[in-house]
């Protein structure tokens, strides 16, 4: 079982930035990649990013491609995914989330872990 625990989220104003973290607890055996997500009121949950368990390999979204960066601390188990020039449709609810299956996936079905959930919202 592996627990996932996101925070950073909060109020930031449109082109600031902003870093959310998830903290894994657990037995990550067979744990092959961790991904973030958004969802936004009336919308489908939205894969931002992911990245491979051992940090070495990542893939984005084109939506956020230039102004997002994910990341892992291996040592403290943690996920990072630094935000930049936000904007006013960036707000929404971010979740972490885990998978077992080789390959990165968009399916939010196909994640066997999830955190709770942080809200942002990008105002000003």
């Amino acid at each position: 079982q592996v627990e996932l625990v996101e925070s950073g989220g909060g109020m930031v104003q449109p082109g600031g930035s902003l870093r959310l973290a998830c903290a894994a607890s657990g037995r990550f055996f067979g744990i092959n990649f961790m991904s973030w997500f958004r969802q936004a009121p009336g919308k489908e949950r939205e894969l931002l990013a992911a990245i491979s368990w051992s940090g070495g390999t990542t893939n984005y979204a084109d939506s956020v491609k230039d102004r997002f960066t994910i990341s892992r601390d291996n040592a403290k188990n943690t996920m990072y995914l630094q935000m930049n020039s936000l904007k006013a449709e960036d707000t929404a609810v971010y979740y972490c989330a885990a998978a077992q299956i080789p390959s990165i996936t968009k399916n939010p079905y196909n994640y066997d872990y999830w955190g709770q959930g942080t809200q942002f919202t990008v105002s000003s």
